[in-house]
C-alpha cells in the first residue's frame, strides 16, 4: 500500500473534543496563582512603586494573544472579568502599563500552569530521548497583503520578522523560540535553539536583565535567580537530545557542529552536489555529514529519508501551521523587545493548548 492510500482515524475523539472546548475556558488562562499574586508587595524602591507583578502583566497579555484583543480591549476585558468574579478591589493594568512592561518580561516556555480543576494534568515523566525538529517562518509586521500585490502590484514597503521554532516531535510542544530580522540565516539560530531546549532558559537580552534588576529589590532578585537556576538545572538533567531534524536550508558545517557538540545526531539532507570533506584515509572518526553523503550515494536519498526518520521534520511545519492558525500571521507590537515577548507569549499559549489534549491517530484500512 502506498503512502497516499493510507488513511488515519482519530482514536481519542471524545477527549480531543473536550480539549478543544477547554481552550476557550477563562479558567485555563487565569490561574488562582495569578489572582493571589496580582499586586506587587515588594519593598519600597526609589521612584514610582510597582503596582502589578510580572505574572499579572503576563496574564493580561496572554489573554490578549489568545482572544485576539487590542491593548485597550484587554484592559476592559480584564476589568469586566474581575467584576463578574467579584474582585473589584483588584486594580487592572491600563494599556500603557501593558505596553511599557511587555518588553521587560521573561517568558519561560516550559510548564503548563493555569489549568482548571479537573482538566488533564501535564505528565511529569520526561521522555528518555528527544527528537527535535527545527524550522522557521515569516510573521508580517505591516505592509500590503498578497492579494493586493498580485492584482495591483507592490506600492508600499513591507516589513516582516523571521520566527525560528524548535519542536519536540513526540509531544508537539515548542521547546525553543527565536525572533530575528528577516535577513538572518536560519542556521545561525540553531545553537541558541538547542541551548534553550536543553536548559529551558528563555530568550533575554542583557539590557532587559539590567532593567529588571534595577526595578526589583536585591533580596527578591537573588531569590528569583536562585530558584530559576535550580529549575533550569533540573530541566537540563532531564532533557536528553538524541536527534535533530531540519531541511536542506540548515545544511552548514556550523549547524552540524552545534548538533554533534551536544551529543545529538543530525538528520539534515545535504545538497545534491555535496562533496565529502573527510575521506576514509584521513585520521579520526568520520564526520556525520560525510556518512550521510556516502549512504545516499549507495542507497539513494529516498531510502535515507525513510531509514533515518527525516519525514518527522514535517511536524515542525505542522507546528508553524498551528502557530499561525491559532495565534495569527502578524506581529502586532511595534518595538523589538515587545515583538519578542509577544511571540513567546503566543508560543507559551500554544503549548498550553497542546497540553490540554491532542488527537491520537492510527492507520486504518482503505
Amino acid at each position: 500500500m502506498s503512502t497516499s492510500d493510507k488513511t488515519y482515524k482519530v482514536q481519542n475523539w471524545s477527549d480531543y473534543n473536550e480539549a478543544l472546548v477547554d481552550r476557550g475556558r477563562l479558567t485555563v488562562w487565569i490561574s488562582g496563582e495569578a489572582i493571589e499574586g496580582w499586586e506587587d508587595d515588594s519593598p519600597p524602591q526609589q521612584g514610582a512603586q510597582w503596582i502589578f507583578t510580572d505574572l499579572a502583566v503576563k496574564t493580561c497579555l496572554q489573554l490578549k494573544a489568545v482572544y485576539g484583543l487590542g491593548l485597550r480591549e484587554t484592559e476592559g476585558f480584564v476589568a469586566s472579568l474581575f467584576e463578574l468574579m467579584r474582585l473589584e478591589e483588584l486594580p487592572v493594568p491600563d494599556y500603557t502599563t501593558l505596553s511599557k512592561r511587555q518588553g521587560d518580561l521573561d517568558v519561560d516556555l516550559s510548564g503548563g500552569g493555569g489549568l482548571r480543576a479537573g482538566s488533564k494534568e501535564e505528565s511529569t515523566a520526561e521522555e528518555e530521548s528527544m527528537h527535535l525538529v527545527i524550522d522557521s517562518t515569516g510573521l508580517k509586521v505591516y505592509g500590503e497583503g498578497e492579494w493586493k500585490q498580485r492584482i495591483h502590484g507592490k506600492q508600499k514597503r513591507r516589513t516582516w520578522r523571521k520566527l525560528h521554532l524548535g519542536v519536540d516531535s513526540e509531544t508537539g510542544l515548542l521547546t525553543a523560540v527565536r525572533l530575528t530580522d528577516n535577513t538572518v540565516h536560519d542556521g545561525s539560530q540553531v545553537e541558541s535553539l538547542l541551548e534553550e531546549t536543553l536548559s529551558g532558559t528563555s530568550e533575554t537580552d542583557p539590557s532587559d536583565a539590567n532593567a529588571s534588576e534595577a526595578n526589583a529589590s536585591e533580596a527578591n532578585a537573588s531569590e528569583a535567580n536562585a530558584s530559576q537556576a535550580e529549575a533550569q538545572e533540573a530541566r537540563a538533567q532531564e532533557a536528553v537530545l538524541d536527534t535533530v531534524g531540519a531541511d536542506g536550508a540548515y545544511d552548514t558545517w556550523d549547524v552540524y557542529g552545534a548538533i554533534t557538540d551536544r551529543g545529538a545526531n543530525p538528520v539534515i539532507p545535504p545538497q545534491r552536489n555535496a562533496k565529502i570533506k573527510k575521506h576514509g584515509n584521513c585520521s579520526g572518526p568520520p564526520l556525520p555529514r560525510d556518512e550521510t553523503i556516502r549512504y545516499i550515494r549507495q542507497h539513494g536519498r529516498k531510502k535515507w529519508k525513510r531509514i533515518h526518520g527525516y519525514h518527522r521534520r514535517s511536524l515542525a511545519e505542522t507546528a508553524v501551521y498551528r502557530f499561525k492558525g491559532l495565534m495569527g500571521r502578524f506581529v502586532e507590537a511595534r518595538t523589538w523587545e515587545n515583538e519578542r515577548t509577544e511571540v513567546r507569549l503566543k508560543a507559551k499559549a500554544l503549548n498550553r493548548m497542546t497540553r490540554l489534549g491532542m488527537p491520537e491517530t492510527s492507520e486504518t484500512a482503505v
